[in-house]
């Protein structure tokens, strides 16, 4: 159906159908609520180029993505984020671009994008301790939102972010109080910040609860299974080898828990494990008991936030910083259990 054909059913203007969709103030409420109903009955949905030319906006949302293979939003973790933000653009008659940029070259991406009029606004995903890109955005005046933070960027930004630092100190103690204190932690990259945050976590715990860190516990690297896997191997073959370990993303778990069953243990009970779950919709913890204990935040429903987010950004370019941090959920699974007694 187009706008002629539902403007004829409905007994008004074009114009007066386009600016009750659009959320005009002079279209009165009873008419904007008839309009979006009957819209959503017979399967309306605006022309996003036709919109953009009455709006002056382009109606679409650009994500740029870094050509290095070393950077931790590169991952099987981004679908599920960009299917929540696609939901959402779609809702709001807004299309999604991808365009890929060699790290060097990034700011150049962005001025394209928004000096021909590709788009009108961005997502600034993987973030690093010291995220330049965000000073480039802010320089440049384009609306844009973070899935992430930045501890080096000194200038107010819109982001949305789950607290890991929390989750990591919370899921430290957790096996604390099961009586461990060889307790290993499989980190993402930590150039980038979500993963500095879980390592500052599972320190405070650690010294919280006096123990002293032990370098040859603490890896960094890819999330991958491989690299969970290889890790895992090599600790084990310690003279005093971890008895619980953190990992921060359910791959990387994955490969721990094929290298405690390689070494003849069982997870749970010689080596506990306790896993970051993103709730990716094809890479689920279990059924009704899960698999691993976790510390759970929906990729998917990060995303949906921000889109939402930054299409408020684009309505209101001038706007406060908006900001938004969620808290894991602590999820008690099958991989976890009291200390093994080694004496």
């Amino acid at each position: 159906m187009n706008l002629k054909q539902l403007s004829e059913i409905l007994g008004l203007s074009q114009t007066t159908v386009s600016r009750a969709l659009n959320g005009y103030p002079e279209v009165s409420e009873g008419t904007r609520v008839r309009v979006q109903a009957a819209a959503q009955k017979h399967g309306y949905r605006p022309n996003s180029r036709a919109k953009g030319l009455a709006t002056g906006r382009s109606m679409v949302i650009g994500h740029v993505i870094p050509s290095s293979s070393q950077h931790e939003m590169v991952n099987p973790i981004f679908g599920d984020f960009v299917a929540g933000a696609a939901k959402k653009y779609a809702e709001h008659g807004y299309d999604m671009m991808f365009t890929n940029a060699d790290d060097t070259s990034i700011e150049e991406a962005y001025r394209s994008l928004f000096q021909r009029g590709a788009v009108d606004g961005i997502v600034l995903q993987g973030p690093k301790v010291n995220e330049a890109r965000i000073e480039v955005l802010k320089r440049m005046r384009v609306p844009f939102i973070v899935h992430g933070r930045s501890t080096g960027a000194d200038t107010p930004y819109d982001w949305i972010d789950v607290n890991n630092k929390s989750s990591f100190l919370r899921a430290t103690r957790f096996l604390i109080d099961l009586g461990h204190r060889r307790i290993a932690l499989i980190n993402g990259l930590e150039e980038m910040d979500f993963a500095q945050r879980r390592r500052a976590g599972y320190l405070a715990a650690l010294e919280q609860a006096g123990l002293i860190a032990d370098p040859d516990l603490m890896r960094s690297a890819e999330m991958t299974e491989v690299f969970g896997h290889r890790e895992t191997h090599g600790m084990l073959q310690l003279d005093d080898p971890p008895t619980a370990i953190l990992a921060s993303s359910m791959i990387s778990a994955i490969g721990v828990r094929r290298a405690i069953d390689e070494a003849g243990l069982v997870m749970g009970r010689d080596v506990s494990v306790i896993a970051h779950d993103d709730d990716l919709s094809y890479l689920k913890n279990g059924q009704d008991i899960p698999i691993f204990t976790a510390t759970r935040s929906s990729v998917r429903q990060a995303g949906e936030m921000a889109a939402e987010m930054l299409i408020d950004r684009i309505k209101s370019p001038d706007g406060p910083p908006n900001t938004k941090l969620l808290e894991a959920e602590l999820v008690v699974g099958r991989s976890t259990g009291p200390a093994p007694n080694r004496t």
